[in-house]
């Protein structure tokens, strides 16, 4: 520790990033990234965008990507915010949208960022227990709160969360916010973005590193009602007007007009998954079922610690949380056909 650092970063726990050995070439199945290459649209719309303009600052408004955004999600352009990476535009709605004196909602087992945006903000967190099956308790989050923050599907579970459900939360307490995070939403999910005409306090959060298999450029967006998008952008351009670079823009922008691709590539993804889950579930594996790029799974005779470093040193990387209640569990990002079946090769031998 420093002694220069403030009392806030004295307190902070940061956020703990997945793995990213460089120590061996491992089969990855550990930070959900996409395991098909972006579009090849994408990567020349990037390398295009690499000329003698980089001199100049890039449009601070992102008018031509939340123009495409627009017309792709028949909205207005005045429904979107624009981030680094969804991670910021979570930040960004943490600072504008809760406060101190009002408790902000969210699970007990859901992405951790959430806490740590929380702490950061000096706020009160009011966790919501999930049920026994890992479902997000409805009649909870309908309490009086000053703001709710859901993943769907959740994280790192899988679980999806019916629309009426949320259209019950967000009516229980229309001064608040409540923010949907559909980061995982496009494999086998269902968005609730065109319930933002209907809800002024629903914020829905995407990014691109998911489904548009673009993690490795930063950009995620967010969709609402135009007051709180211009909230959000009094936020944004207090610290930084520039927050996405002109190749991030261009490859975005691109990204959205290649829907096919990317809408294939998921069918993919969802096909594997499923056969991975059939696969696990004849080696007695228990799996929550999930409309996400990944799997939590859990053996009753297997330690999850135990069989998470022992794939780690067969070369196949997964999650492991040290944390209460998923102790016992590993989150499994869905690869590409040959790296499941490997994964579940190595599975049956470390079974027996």
């Amino acid at each position: 520790m420093s002694k220069y650092w403030n009392e806030r970063v004295h307190n902070l726990d940061p956020y703990v990033p997945g793995e990213q050995p460089k120590d061996r070439r491992y089969i990855k199945l550990n930070t959900n990234e996409n395991p098909y290459p972006p579009a090849p649209g994408v990567l020349q719309a990037i390398k295009d965008a690499a000329d003698d303009q980089l001199r100049l600052y890039p449009d601070p408004n992102e008018d031509e990507l939340r123009a495409a955004l627009a017309a792709h999600y028949n909205i207005q352009s005045d429904n979107i915010f624009v981030g680094n990476g969804s991670d910021e535009v979570l930040a960004f709605s943490f600072m504008t949208f809760f406060s101190p004196d009002r408790p902000v909602m969210f699970a007990d087992i859901t992405y951790s960022f959430y806490k740590v945006f929380a702490n950061l903000c000096e706020l009160q967190p009011a966790i919501i227990p999930l049920n026994d099956n890992f479902e997000i308790p409805v009649e909870a989050f309908c309490e009086q709160s000053g703001g709710a923050v859901i993943p769907n599907p959740n994280a790192p579970t899988g679980r999806e969360i019916p629309v009426q459900a949320i259209r019950k939360i967000l009516e229980a307490d229309p001064d608040r916010v409540v923010i949907i995070d559909e980061a995982y939403v496009n494999f086998g999910g269902e968005t609730v973005i065109p319930l933002i005409k209907d809800y002024p306090n629903l914020l829905v959060v995407h990014t691109l590193s998911k489904y548009s298999a673009l993690a490795g450029i930063r950009v995620g967006y967010a969709f609402g009602d135009p007051g709180l998008i211009q909230g959000l952008n009094r936020l944004k351009n207090s610290i930084n007007s520039y927050t996405i670079d002109r190749l991030a823009l261009a490859g975005a922008k691109a990204a959205i007009e290649e829907d096919d691709y990317y809408s294939q590539m998921a069918q993919r993804v969802i096909r594997t998954r499923e056969n991975t889950v059939k696969s696990l579930d004849e080696m007695g594996f228990s799996i929550i079922p999930s409309r996400a790029n990944f799997i939590f799974i859990t053996h009753p005779d297997y330690p999850a610690e135990d069989l998470f470093h022992k794939l780690r040193t067969r070369g196949i990387l997964v999650r492991y949380f040290s944390q209460s209640r998923i102790s016992d569990y590993l989150r499994v990002s869905i690869g590409t056909d040959e790296e499941m079946k490997q994964f579940v090769q190595t599975m049956r031998e470390l079974l027996g």
